[in-house]
């Protein structure tokens, strides 16, 4: 199955591991109960709406690439997070993959968005990925350093990025880590 590890923080045990075709309903929820639980990601709940047989191709399609990773962590038979690394199919970009991640607002606090990166730039350096790109809004300050401490800088600022329920408009920062 690849990559699989359990660690046990703050009386909490999950495990990472890679998603499989089996794991798509769980994913189509999750996906969508995380879209409402905070404005730091793309989506308003319900927008972009994935089911599971769009989870299940993806994870197929995923499984066949090399430059595409589809985690998730589990606990007590129950997906509490995901993160994926998407690649290009076109010879000028297929140095570099894009990361994205979700982990349910419960989890918040155990490092499960930590061990889910680490395990990506872990995968990414095995596959001879040189660049791992992200976008976080700039006010999302827990993620910007999460994402410092594993090696990913600031190369720019999208101004306006994101419209909030605030009324106002938001700051993005574009972030990559390059492999030395």
């Amino acid at each position: 199955m690849g990559i699989y590890e359990t660690f046990h923080i703050k009386g909490l045990s999950y495990t990472v591991r890679q998603a499989v075709e089996t794991d798509a309903e769980q994913l189509e929820k999750i996906r969508l109960k995380v879209d409402g639980e905070t404005e730091h990601l793309d989506r308003e709940p319900g927008e972009d709406y994935l089911d599971h047989e769009s989870f299940k191709a993806i994870i197929k399609d995923d499984l066949e690439k090399t430059n595409h990773l589809f985690l998730l962590a589990e606990s007590n038979g129950e997906v509490i997070a995901y993160s994926r690394c998407a690649g290009s199919h076109l010879k000028r970009l297929a140095h570099k993959v894009e990361f994205g991640i979700g982990v349910l607002k419960d989890y918040w606090g155990y490092k499960v968005g930590h061990h889910l990166l680490a395990a990506s730039m872990q995968w990414a350096d095995d596959h001879n990925i040189k660049k791992v790109t992200l976008t976080v809004l700039e006010r999302n300050e827990s993620a910007v350093r999460l994402y410092e401490r594993h090696g990913f800088q600031t190369e720019g600022v999208l101004r306006n990025d994101k419209f909030l329920s605030d009324g106002n408009y938001h700051a993005s920062f574009v972030m990559g880590r390059i492999k030395s």
